[in-house]
């Protein structure tokens, strides 16, 4: 009993098993989480370390270079990415995705332990999960109600002790960051009068010494009687009573550190400049969870931040708004590929009733698609997926395939109902007969998947999602055309004998087919013309490689650079207010195109424009204002970025090239940076190029020498001026105080003086008894350091990446950039320099690597299970070898999209073209199926064929035909994120149709090449 004849006798278990089905993957469908792009894994563990006041050539060498040398050798570790900054270091490493990233966390912490002592007033090394540039899930920027007179500053408290752990605790988020304009923490600072202490003769190291000794000290327990009693010395002043505490006497008077010293507990200043929509702000970042879905991390986000609004910040004269909201993007390229699906099902219904023109038989074979389709959500759900682009893309190209063993499987229950056979009959006979084929095509089409599913690395996270759609609705097809069909078919087709089609176009068709390859010379010239001809089109039309399709967000990014060492102060009054004031009438409306939003936010070393037009189709003019009248003459600035940035860096990278620098010079390596930078502008004109850290931002320093003579006779030592140095600038931390919630940093220093020559005037006492200025102890010059350093793995590096501009492909740019521009910057870098690839670069060649030993693995799978299912490495290969019809015709798809925009050969199209491996044979496999049953059946070798052509042109056109509708919205429907899954559509349906018109041709060839067995017997 075969599956037809099992399904047709247990019809309510089919049926229930059915309605199953249709209910779990309705509930599937609706509680899938819904985001972008699948889950892709990448394994980042991020370091930091702050250091209050510290320059990046201490941060370098004090902590940086220690934390190097134990993490080197971590198992699965790719790379390592370190900065020194100044106030602090981070450090990144990335893993390999099969690393286990407990064990990474376990392995780093016990490897911190055998860090050397970090500076004392440095914090130890915080471990968290994340660290990549993608991590940042949206931006709030919290503002000052305009009715209230508590600033961010008085209110900050609430946003630190409530806000954020409030956010934090939100399932998918990792972190929420208060950044640019946020104030600095709390401190405990005394701010002495230097020259006060020294008229009184006492020493700033005397002070720092008297305030940092007083500490709780433990003294261990004693026993009192029937006691014991813990003994502890209260040695820590509290804030109120520290202004009391005695350095010296004088006449018989204490000379109290109130004496000389302001005690008084405020918040470091602020860091950079934040406005948004022309008020100032202040910028909280949240970063998402590795792994975290996306829409729903954000729902839960907003529905929080509303109650927080509410309860919180309001009450306290705040107000908070995003910044923009990605969700807006996803849930309109989500709605434009589900619209795109159901006008494919649309249109594969409605050329299926054109071949058929039967409703009830249209219909019974359209019942494929949502059993299909919602099949395919119960898997989803059970495997953990979420409905995605790709995901959803593997649905939309399935809907015209799950119909092709239903149609093939219909097409020959009628042929035999018009013969005269019964309906069971007709229904059993029909699924029979090319249930070997179907199965056959079927495990073709989904094996072609497997290494996807298998494959490790991004690429292969993220093309799992379509393998896994396609494969699994195809396989449900086939269980539907083998167990559901037959039985609708049995209540469909009438009992009646059916009114047989009139076969002539079919047949005449078939003859022409076989006409063209009649007689062994016409067959061997197609044969080499279609083969040859094929390889040859897909060489000569290749484009050139990319790495992945680029989802640009709809909004105009700006990325500035400023002059050294700007303060906070020239960039709001130099930069911002112009900005504010140039955007304002773009924001009322009254200049065109308007603003829905934007923000401005600047950091240490740089800043950052984001803005949005109402109307989203002017994107292009908003950034040409932007870059000639918004940035126009700001002196302050430098913008080598202004267009549409990544929405979340792309498929997890921004399309950009990076040139990694090294050298121990960092001098050599700043001068190969800015030149890299000018070959780079006039090779690519219109990139944008970047270089990090900025070798022209170099931070003004004042270097004082210390004069070791002069130290020493006065009783000092270069670690005692070292102290003093510290007072006069940002001040020395001397421990910490315990306020009863937090512990506060405790910090000595003086009024902030005007000039350096004030300061080497400011006079000091000193263990001599002597009062001598700064200046009789060291020498002041002024010179200049790095704003920040960084290295990778273990190497000082400056990275110099760019995007190319658009309408060049990666490939191309990387063979200008290997053969131009390399060698010119090796030039410039001395001896123990190296130059190495990144960003994109190293990406598209190992995705490349990736990519074609998927595609040698699907090939060799393909061959051997046809050839176990055919019985004949021969007519395996004579269904292999029209895959080269399928590669022209997937380029000259390409080629044609290129006429229109832009499309070059990504990995996504790439994949485009392992899919039409497991399509393309099917036609193969129904042809040489029936060829070779009919050889069985006593028909000579020509006529076999013609059987076969006559038999299955039919259903081979009318799968084809639905096939093609079915996917035609992706290719043609414009909107957001279609360039993520047009070449790979494009590609799917140029060589579907080439292929489908020219195997009807190559295969007749190849089948008539010889005898029949039985003709051979008759030869003999």
């Amino acid at each position: 009993m075969n599956l037809t004849e099992w399904a047709l006798k247990n019809a309510s278990f089919v049926a229930v098993g059915l309605v199953a089905v249709l209910i779990g993957g309705v509930i599937s469908a609706t509680s899938l989480p819904v985001q972008l792009f699948p889950d892709i894994e990448r394994p980042w563990i991020r370091i930091e370390t702050n250091w209050r006041g510290a320059a990046p050539q201490e941060t370098e060498s004090e902590i940086v270079e220690p934390l190097e040398e134990v993490l080197q050798g971590l198992p699965g570790l790719l790379f390592l990415e370190s900065w020194a900054n100044p106030n602090g270091a981070f450090v990144g490493l990335q893993f390999g995705l099969e690393t286990d990233t407990d064990r990474a966390l376990l392995d780093i912490t016990t490897r911190l332990n055998r860090l050397r002592p970090l500076p004392a007033d440095a914090d130890r090394p915080t471990v968290s999960l994340g660290g990549s540039a993608n991590e940042t899930l949206i931006y709030f920027f919290i503002q000052q109600l305009p009715t209230s007179d508590r600033t961010i500053e008085d209110a900050f408290s609430v946003i630190e002790d409530q806000l954020v752990p409030r956010l934090e605790a939100i399932p998918g988020v990792a972190r929420a960051v208060p950044e640019s304009g946020s104030p600095g923490p709390k401190q405990l600072r005394i701010y002495v009068d230097p020259g006060r202490a020294a008229a009184e003769g006492i020493s700033l190291t005397r002070i720092a010494e008297a305030i940092g000794g007083a500490e709780d000290v433990s003294g261990g327990f004693a026993d009192v009687g029937r006691r014991r009693y813990t003994l502890r010395f209260e040695g820590r002043f509290d804030p109120n009573e520290l202004e009391e505490l005695v350095l010296a006497w004088r006449d018989g008077a204490p000379l109290r550190l109130g004496d000389l010293a302001e005690v008084r507990v405020e918040r470091a200043e602020s860091v950079g400049v934040v406005y948004q929509n022309g008020r100032p702000a202040m910028s909280l970042r949240i970063a998402r969870e590795s792994g975290s879905n996306v829409l729903k991390t954000l729902e839960a986000v907003f529905a929080e931040v509303e109650k927080a609004k509410e309860e919180l910040l309001v009450p306290n004269g705040l107000s908070i708004a995003k910044s923009f909201d990605p969700s807006v993007f996803i849930n309109r390229a989500i709605r434009l590929l589900v619209f795109n699906l159901v006008v494919g099902m649309a249109l594969a219904v409605g050329i299926l009733w054109l071949f058929v023109r039967r409703v009830r038989v249209t219909l019974a074979i359209a019942v494929a698609i949502p059993i299909s389709l919602l099949g395919t959500f119960l898997v989803l759900k059970f495997f953990g997926r979420t409905l995605n682009v790709i995901s959803l893309a593997g649905l939309a190209f399935a809907v015209g395939m799950v119909l092709d063993a239903a149609i093939v499987v219909m097409e020959n229950t009628l042929r035999l109902r018009e013969e005269g056979h019964d309906v069971l009959s007709a229904a059993t006979r029909g699924a029979r007969e090319v249930s070997g084929a179907l199965i056959a095509s079927t495990a073709t089409t989904v094996a072609v998947f497997v290494p996807v599913l298998f494959t490790r690395d991004v690429e292969g996270q993220l093309f799992s999602d379509l393998a896994l759609t396609i494969a699994v609705a195809v396989a449900l097809s086939l269980l539907v055309a083998l167990f559901v069909l037959p039985l609708v078919a049995a209540t469909v087709i009438p009992f009646r004998q059916l009114k047989p089609h009139q076969p002539t176009a079919r047949h005449k068709l078939a003859d022409f087919a076989l006409a063209l390859t009649a007689g062994p010379t016409r067959r061997w010239l197609w044969i080499a013309g279609l083969i040859g001809g094929s390889v040859a089109l897909t060489l000569l039309l290749a484009p050139a490689f990319d790495y992945l399709p680029p989802v640009r967000r709809d909004a105009v990014d700006v990325y500035f650079d400023w002059p050294a060492s700007s303060t906070d102060k020239v960039i709001k009054e130099e930069v911002a207010s112009k900005i504010v004031a140039r955007l304002e009438p773009y924001m009322k409306g009254e200049k065109e195109p308007a603003l829905l939003n934007y923000y401005f936010i600047s950091w240490g070393r740089g800043g950052t424009i984001g803005a949005r037009a109402k109307d989203q189709s002017q994107v292009d003019a908003l950034a040409k204002v932007i870059r000639e009248e918004v940035l126009a003459d700001l002196v302050a600035a430098r913008a080598p970025f202004v267009g549409q940035g990544m929405l979340f860096g792309g498929f997890g990278n921004d399309g950009s090239v990076a040139l990694h620098l090294q050298s121990s010079d960092r001098k050599a390596l700043g001068e190969a940076a800015e030149r890299a930078r000018e070959i780079l502008n006039e090779r690519y004109p219109g990139a944008n190029v970047r270089v990090m850290p900025p070798p022209v931002l170099q931070r003004p320093e004042l270097a004082l020498t210390p004069k070791d003579r002069a130290i020493v006779e006065n009783g000092w030592t270069r670690g005692d001026m070292g102290r003093v140095v510290r007072i006069l600038g940002d001040g020395l931390w001397l421990g910490e105080y315990y306020d009863g919630e937090h512990a506060i940093d405790l910090v000595l220093l003086t009024k902030r003086w005007s000039t350096p020559d004030e300061m080497m005037a400011t006079p000091l006492a000193t263990p001599a008894g002597t009062v001598l200025p700064v200046e009789a102890f060291s020498t002041l010059e002024r010179k200049v350091g790095p704003d920040g350093m960084r290295r990778v793995n273990g190497r000082r590096t400056v990275t110099v990446s760019f995007d190319p501009p658009r309408g060049a492909a990666l490939q191309k740019t990387l063979e200008t950039l290997r053969e131009e521009v390399l060698g010119e910057i090796r030039a410039k870098l001395p001896e123990d320099a190296s130059v190495q690839l990144g960003g994109s670069a190293s990406d598209l060649a190992r995705a490349l690597r990736s990519t074609s030993q998927n595609v040698a693995v699907a090939l060799l799978v393909l061959f051997l299970l046809t050839a176990g299912l055919f019985k004949s490495v021969r007519d395996a290969g004579l269904v292999t070898v029209t895959l080269p019809l399928a590669a022209a015709g997937g380029m000259l798809g390409i080629a044609a999209l290129n006429v229109v925009s832009f499309q070059p050969l990504d990995l996504l199209t790439l994949m485009g073209f392992i899919i039409l491996l497991g399509l393309v044979v099917n036609n193969a496999i129904l042809l040489v199926a029936r060829t070779r049953e009919a050889e069985r059946e006593g028909l000579s070798r020509r006529a076999a064929v013609r059987s076969a052509v006559q038999s299955r042109l039919r259903p081979i056109l009318m799968s084809t035909s639905t096939s093609l509708l079915g996917m035609l919205p992706l290719v043609v429907a414009p909107g957001a994120g279609s360039t993520i899954y047009r070449g790979m559509s494009t590609t799917i349906v140029g060589g579907l149709a080439t292929s489908t018109l020219f195997t009807l041709i190559l295969l007749p060839a190849l089948l008539g090449i010889g005898k029949s067995k039985k003709e051979e017997k008759v030869t003999l």
